[in-house]
């Protein structure tokens, strides 16, 4: 892989820190038009559809003949972000396991803190189910908060003995909103994007007075036994990099199948850098093998 790929995203990213200490809605503009500057590619295509009371966009590639389901979660540390921003990511998922995506608009905080975000993917996952999808051809997805409420959600469904779906597949996940990981220092002068102080205020929008360690908010520390396969995959210049492996660690000590796939030198969700970053393909192409076995077994 290249490094000169990977310095030049991380230079780009250190020239345009997003300004995490700045007001929400000014933050969901910026991100909107960020998102809104990268259109899609012209054989992904958009629905609108509500499942269980819950908006998403249904996400398909053209020549791709879906036989499972992607119910994919976006990023966006619980306050920002939106389904569709994150339909290109969804649709790579897709697109490589033979799946449609779902990518769920779930409510975000402050407006709706938790636990609005579970109840919202629960009750998704819920209606797929009621509409007789096999969870056996459901898989999960998931980046950053995302991929901690990918988590969330598994565990979430298991405590009310709903079926599991075949595996889930989580970037970069945010799951320990005490910001306890060792990496939030080791890691800090590496990520270019964000540090235990940007993060540190934006908790208390999402958690509104209850506590952080809880484990449908920071799964890391909630029971993880039965859950069906994970892969986790992270890059070594985030500082939640420690996030990642504690999960992996404590999903091993639960007996669950897990693989930890840490990429080295790359930054946060750098599987969004698939057009300048060739890690990035990499990273996707082994998560579509992953997915796809777990649908074949």
């Amino acid at each position: 892989m290249s490094t000169e790929q990977q310095q030049t995203i991380d230079a780009f990213l250190r020239r345009s820190p997003f300004p995490l200490d700045g007001d929400v809605e000014e933050l969901r503009r910026l991100l909107h038009a960020a998102t809104s500057a990268q259109p899609l590619p012209p054989e992904v295509k958009t629905v609108p559809v509500t499942l269980g009371g819950v908006p998403t966009v249904e996400v398909t590639v053209d020549g791709v003949e879906p036989e499972h389901v992607v119910v994919y979660f976006h990023g966006g540390v619980y306050l920002l972000g939106d389904a569709l921003s994150s339909a290109g990511l969804a649709a790579q998922v897709g697109s490589r396991t033979a799946a449609k995506a779902y990518s769920v608009e779930y409510r975000l905080a402050p407006e709706h803190p938790y636990p609005a975000a579970v109840d919202d993917a629960l009750a998704v996952y819920e209606a797929l189910l009621a509409d007789g999808v096999r969870p056996s051809d459901i898989v999960f997805a998931g980046e950053s908060a995302g991929g901690g409420l990918a988590v969330a959600t598994l565990v979430n469904a298991r405590d009310h003995g709903l079926p599991l779906p075949a595996a889930a597949f989580v970037m970069s996940p945010y799951v320990d909103l005490t910001l306890a990981g060792a990496s939030m220092e080791t890691r800090r002068a590496a990520d270019p994007l964000f540090s235990r102080e940007l993060l540190e205020p934006l908790v208390a929008g999402y958690t509104a007075g209850q506590d952080p360690a809880l484990g449908l908010i920071s799964p890391v520390f909630a029971d993880l036994s039965g859950l069906p396969p994970l892969l986790i995959q992270v890059g070594s210049h985030e500082i939640l990099l420690d996030d990642a492996v504690r999960l992996a660690g404590r999903a091993a000590t639960a007996d669950v199948e897990v693989t930890l796939d840490v990429t080295p030198g790359v930054p946060h969700v750098f599987q969004a850098y698939g057009p300048i970053l060739d890690e990035a393909g990499a990273a996707l192409d082994r998560a579509g093998r992953f997915l796809t076995a777990r649908f074949e077994a």
